[in-house]
């Protein structure tokens, strides 16, 4: 891939349909823009070795999730297959009377889809814990009660990102590269 560009006008778009619907959000336990997430996953499936639609699927992966943008938007503008990695990312909050779901259930359906997603998709799961994890454990070495961000306990929290990390497998070794890293970041807000 030597002749791949360092960034293309597709990422700068992406970049921007994401930072245009995360505007008004901010990460948990903290001021700093939401944005700032989805700009350090693409980096870090970037880092990881993988192509132009898993970073715009990294910069978009909360879109769905968080915001009113719908999937049939993301695959207008992006195409179906960074439609296809955004929506295995998707977890549904809502239940169909429009309540929100309770975390464990989101949690556990999510893991569910893990099991047949695509590498792709689990690539953008496994950046996603990892830049998680790394704030989570920036917050915590800093004293911040990061912890009452969630809305499960710690031990919750934390058997929930083991199983994520054990649901996206290790099939490839890139996926194995992002996982390690997790674990050690896990390992690191263990100790």
């Amino acid at each position: 891939m030597p002749d791949a560009p360092l960034f293309s006008d597709r990422l700068e778009t992406a970049l921007r349909f994401a930072a245009v619907a995360h505007r008004d959000q901010v990460r948990k336990s903290s001021d700093t823009p939401y944005v700032q997430h989805v700009v350090a996953v693409a980096w870090i499936l970037d880092r990881a070795g993988f192509g132009e639609d898993v970073q715009v699927a990294g910069l978009l992966h909360d879109v769905v999730e968080d915001t009113p943008i719908t999937l049939d938007e993301v695959a207008a503008a992006f195409g179906p297959e960074v439609a296809r990695i955004v929506d295995y990312c998707t977890e549904v909050k809502l239940d169909a009377e429009g309540r929100k779901r309770p975390w464990i259930d989101r949690k556990a359906d999510h893991l569910a889809a893990l099991a047949g997603a695509p590498i792709e998709a689990r690539a953008v799961t496994l950046a996603d814990k990892l830049h998680n994890l790394t704030s989570l454990a920036h917050d915590l070495a800093r004293g911040v009660d990061a912890w009452s961000a969630f809305n499960a306990d710690r031990d919750r929290v934390l058997a929930y990102y083991r199983a994520a990390l054990e649901a996206c497998g290790s099939d490839d070794p890139r996926l194995e590269r992002l996982a390690d890293a997790c674990r050690d970041v896990l390992d690191g807000i263990l100790s």
